[in-house]
């Protein structure tokens, strides 16, 4: 099948998908008391944005997590990651932490280099291990930013698929995760479902964000195998709401 064949399929399944678990949900309305499941893969959907030939919501970014083996960390830790902190917290309500996040990191920059802040967020890529200064008052310099971003994730609606399988480089989900950037990005190969040329994520420091369309670097410039569209439909059976 050609690519945008696989492309139609995978966004039907994502229709069905929608159905099956009540429609898209925005980071705003959840909490961690919902019926997540343990461990899956979730798919933010560009609001307002739709593919150049359907009324589908063009896909932006997708994730996983626990793919280390050993690893406990549950779906709803890494959608709480990208949500950052809430309103009770008493230093940086509704704010976050980008090196917690990529998701986060990755909309940061390009805000930084769309409104030229730079010098405001020197420390902005930097993992702690390489900022001099105190991390106390990084935070609080880079609290009005985090803001920005948790503002943005948080209006992205997203979809998610249970897939419960032991943590590893090979798992299910994994192999789920990446198939679906790969045959999504348009980095280094004739477009399909282009972005608008207004979409932030042209702003990116990162050419394959830029190009591929997707908040992703990993896997934007491989080939995808579309065997992996069995594996996505088997996970859509077993969707359920939160």
């Amino acid at each position: 099948m050609t690519r945008r064949a696989d492309l139609d399929r995978f966004y039907d399944l994502l229709d069905d998908l929608a159905r099956r678990v009540g429609g898209p949900r925005k980071l705003k309305e959840c909490t961690g008391y919902m019926d997540w499941p343990d461990r899956g893969v979730y798919f933010f959907l560009a609001p307002g944005e739709t593919r150049a030939s359907t009324d589908q919501s063009r896909v932006t970014r997708v994730g996983t997590h626990a793919v280390s083996a050993g690893s406990s960390t549950t779906l709803w830790d890494r959608l709480k990651q990208h949500y950052g902190t809430g309103s009770g917290s008493s230093n940086h309500p509704h704010g976050g932490a980008h090196r917690a996040s990529v998701y986060r990191k990755r909309v940061g920059e390009a805000i930084i280099e769309k409104y030229g802040l730079r010098e405001d967020y020197p420390d902005w890529d930097e993992r702690w291990p390489g900022v001099d200064r105190g991390r106390a008052a990084v935070r609080d310099e880079e609290y009005a930013l985090e803001r920005r971003v948790s503002a943005f994730v948080r209006e992205q609606p997203f979809l998610w698929v249970p897939l419960d399988d032991e943590p590893s480089a090979d798992s299910d989900r994994r192999v789920l995760e990446r198939n679906s950037i790969a045959l999504l990005s348009n980095f280094d190969r004739e477009p399909v479902d282009p972005r608008r040329t207004d979409w932030i994520g042209r702003h990116s420091r990162s050419r394959a964000i830029r190009e591929s369309g997707l908040w992703n670097v990993d896997h934007a410039d491989e080939q995808y195998d579309g065997g992996f569209l069995g594996l996505f439909a088997d996970a859509v059976d077993d969707a359920t709401p939160p």
